[in-house]
């Protein structure tokens, strides 16, 4: 049985204390091993976070890197770098980072490329605005982010990749998809990148983001195809995410 995952995105928040007294929590906590936490951490505390997770199922993910390995970029972060101390999950393409930072397909295709030849799993990022919704475009949009990666990289790259469905409407809107239309793209998703006939189906994990917390969560993952879910505003809450923990464990 394919384990069911929990990504956390803190984005930016948190400090030494929060994160320290989050995590303290998070070890005293029962995660059964069905269900794998990914903690993504503003990049300046991960090395610290490392320091004191000591529980097996509990792993960090940055929240971005640089599409450089080194050089002249200030300000900037290698996927080495991340590798160096220990990290293993990257998101790339986030929303908020394409809308913010005017990252591209192509920009986030290249970066998808680093993060695989590091031996790190990204964690992609797909998803509609209001707009594209309206108009009938979700699927549209997610294989044309799903093709530039593999217009760089070969469809065989989704081996051992994440996908989170984030549609941007519903991002920190307190307004979630509902499962079914959920469901339905992700099946989408899957089937997309099954069809190249280079990807194991049991390999392709799609996460959902949007507005998930304790009351939507269990709904969420009843469905088929939602392999687990991509957390913000609600992981930065210890009650709230222990109890999505819990809920997720009960699958």
């Amino acid at each position: 049985m394919k384990k069911k995952l929990i990504i956390a995105n803190w984005k930016l928040n948190g400090n030494k204390v929060s994160i320290l007294n989050f995590l303290n929590l998070l070890n005293k906590h029962d995660i059964e091993e069905k269900c794998k936490i990914i903690m993504s951490f503003p990049v300046i505390y991960l090395y610290l976070a490392k320091t004191i997770i000591y529980k097996k199922n509990i792993f960090l993910g940055a929240q971005n890197i640089d599409v450089n390995l080194s050089g002249p970029f200030t300000g900037e972060i290698s996927v080495n770098m991340l590798k160096d101390i220990g990290i293993d999950y990257v998101i790339l393409g986030h929303s908020e980072r394409r809308k913010y930072h005017k990252e591209s397909d192509t920009l986030i295709a290249k970066k998808f490329e680093l993060v695989k030849k590091a031996n790190l799993i990204p964690i992609l990022c797909v998803g509609e605005n209001k707009e594209e919704k309206k108009l009938g475009q979700t699927q549209e949009v997610c294989a044309r982010q799903l093709n530039s990666v593999i217009s760089i990289c070969g469809p065989q790259i989704f081996n051992d990749t994440i996908i989170a469905y984030e549609p941007i409407w519903a991002i920190g809107s307190g307004e979630t998809a509902t499962p079914s239309s959920v469901q339905k793209i992700h099946r989408f998703i899957k089937e997309y990148i099954k069809k190249y006939g280079f990807v194991n189906s049991d390999k392709i994990s799609v996460q959902y983001g949007g507005s998930v917390d304790e009351n939507n969560v269990a709904q969420l993952l009843y469905e088929a195809d939602i392999d687990g879910v991509l957390v913000g505003g609600a992981s930065l809450n210890y009650n709230k995410f222990k109890k999505i923990i819990d809920i997720v464990n009960a699958f």
